[in-house]
């Protein structure tokens, strides 16, 4: 165990038993943020990961052509 973590268990030690509920529900909406946040950047790179076009470009004229078409239908 760190000692940043044992510090933290002692100061936990100290309080009163009802004051251990504030600091639980405290840590556990820090965790679900940290968790939240880290799942949340993986859906995005995946969301972007499939809107990427595999292959290179040679005629942009007709790639927006195409675009056009596949959009509007013109």
């Amino acid at each position: 165990m760190t000692a940043l973590r044992q510090s933290a268990m002692r100061e936990l030690e100290k309080l009163p038993e009802d004051k251990i509920s504030f600091v639980l529900q405290i840590m556990q909406g820090v965790n679900g943020l940290y968790n939240d946040n880290q799942s949340e950047k993986k859906r995005a790179f995946e969301r972007l990961e499939q809107l990427c076009r595999k292959g290179t470009v040679i005629d942009y004229d007709a790639e927006l052509a195409e675009y056009r078409e596949e959009k509007y239908g013109k």
